[in-house]
């Protein structure tokens, strides 16, 4: 009971000393508020950056790599004397038949020029036609019938699956389920409804009409493209495992480059887009930006440290003949040491728990605030608070440890004779 008494009565002296000196303690303390803040509120921001753009991609669909037609130099990294090369439906199924690595692939072609018109009005929006395996593939959540079947595409049937804005645009405040869509004057029955995607519906998809692959090819094949009659607009393919993109890649590579004569190692022979290898990058940048503002944030709370050391030290200085009068009425080496070692810490500590109070404030604020698309609220991130903690402890050691030792190894009359 009386260590208890005893604690207590150097804590209520620890808090009687800062409030004392408020200024130089609102000071001190921050210097740390402010670096330990501004670490957590950057790396929450950067967190919330990351966890948008992977939403972001993932209302595209997981593990996705879009190939399109592309043209072939003449000469390895050469822009002079290409001949340009179309995607094939054969290009699609000897993809589905031989590259063992490709978990689903699908055939696609796209046009913006088709007029769309209901019994209400009409619109413009993308066609695409495709095969019922883009599901597998692609973010395509139904809200109402059903996605594409493969009798739909082995009978070419006028059927349309369509998305949220174009409901809004062709049948306001009506289900448009098996009514009828013309398009480009041939008549379609729709039979599903695609859930509006993305934030403030900002997605293609939500524009756009779906069609089977054969009926694509009958009513409105690709226009412009040569001696190709069966033209694709892009191939949609997903590897076997995420980890071996890069394999199903060169196997796509190794038929796109046999089927049209060229080498399948000509990089710049092919128009794609891996969302796998773009999102590893976007990953790899936020880490380097995290391990950057870690670092900014240990030299803040170090330099904060210093500076509490330094305040610390002052106060052992004031306080000489205060000491030397507590140790001549019977004050230990331990109480002392531990009065200066707790002014130190309590410093450390709740300026530390007064940044990370403001960070974590100034986020939710923010995560109340409409979000910008690829941006998701920012968090407090644990890591970087575990960090935060650490770095405070390590730091109130370093500013109590010091200047309590020197206070505590002061001479009775040596701290009495000091003016």
């Amino acid at each position: 009971m009386n260590s208890m008494q005893l604690l207590f009565d150097i804590f209520r002296q620890t808090l009687q000393t800062l409030w004392a000196h408020k200024l130089r303690s609102f000071l001190t303390m921050f210097g740390i508020a402010w670096g330990v803040g501004s670490l957590l509120l950057l790396v929450g921001l950067g967190e919330g950056f990351r966890t948008g753009q992977r939403k972001q991609l993932a209302t595209v669909g997981q593990d996705i790599i879009m190939l399109w037609s592309g043209r072939v130099p003449a000469v390895a990294h050469s822009g002079t004397g290409q001949r340009q090369y179309y995607l094939t439906y054969r290009d699609y199924e000897d993809i589905a038949r031989e590259a063992k690595d490709v978990r689903n692939v699908a055939a696609l072609i796209n046009r913006s020029d088709i007029r769309a018109v209901s019994d209400i009005t009409n619109a413009n929006g993308a066609v695409c036609g495709t095969t019922p395996n883009l599901s597998l593939i692609r973010y395509i959540p139904i809200a109402e019938g059903r996605w594409l079947n493969d009798d739909d595409l082995v009978e070419k049937r006028n059927v349309a699956v369509i998305g949220d804005e174009m409901v809004r645009n062709l049948y306001p405040g009506l289900s448009p389920m098996h009514s009828t869509l013309l398009l480009n004057g041939v008549r379609f029955q729709i039979v599903g409804v695609i859930s509006s995607i993305g934030v403030n519906q900002n997605n293609s998809t939500n524009n756009r009409v779906y069609i089977p692959f054969s009926t694509m090819h009958q009513y409105f094949p690709l226009a412009n493209v040569g001696e190709t009659p069966d033209a694709l607009s892009t191939i949609n393919y997903q590897p076997r495992t995420r980890e071996d993109h890069d394999l199903a890649k060169a196997e796509v590579h190794r038929i796109i480059g046999r089927n049209h004569q060229f080498d399948p190692n000509l990089k710049e022979a092919f128009e794609e887009w891996d969302t796998i290898q773009s999102e590893e990058m976007v990953g790899k940048i936020f880490d380097a930006m995290n391990g950057f503002l870690g670092s900014v944030g240990v030299i803040t709370l170090a330099l904060g440290a210093i500076g509490i050391i330094n305040i610390m030290l002052v106060s052992v200085t004031e306080r000489t003949r205060e000491i030397g009068l507590r140790k001549a009425l019977g004050a230990t080496n331990r109480s002392i040491l531990t009065q200066f070692f707790l002014e130190g810490i309590l410093l450390t500590v709740l300026s530390g728990g007064i940044g990370m109070a403001g960070a974590a404030g100034l986020m939710a604020a923010l995560g109340a605030l409409p979000q910008p698309p690829g941006f998701d609220t920012p968090k407090l991130v644990p890591m970087s608070a575990a960090l935060a903690i650490g770095c405070l402890a390590l730091a109130g050691l370093a500013a109590g440890l010091y200047p309590a030792r020197k206070a505590a190894m002061l001479q009775p009359v040596e701290a009495l004779r000091r003016e």
